[in-house]
């Protein structure tokens, strides 16, 4: 349960900085890569709730942050 924890946090970590080099988002390097693992823990601990997800763990890292990503700047635009 561990390594499958600190997996995620790293995967999001990495998708939050390449999302910011390669200009998928405009928060800044570090509110993304916050977005990403805020995202990655939710979606973990809803997987380690109801069994919700897909079978790779590092998967589910990859898509939880790029859904993150995805609504969590949206929300706050005007």
């Amino acid at each position: 349960m561990f390594p499958t924890m600190i997996g995620t946090v790293v995967i999001a970590g990495i998708m939050g900085y390449l999302s910011e080099k390669y200009d998928f988002t405009h928060n800044g390097i570090i509110q993304s890569i916050i977005i990403c693992i805020g995202g990655a823990f939710l979606f973990y601990f809803v997987r380690l709730m109801f069994g919700f997800g897909f079978a790779s763990p590092g998967l589910n890292a990859i898509v939880s942050s790029i859904g993150a990503l995805i609504i969590v700047p949206t929300h706050w635009r005007k």
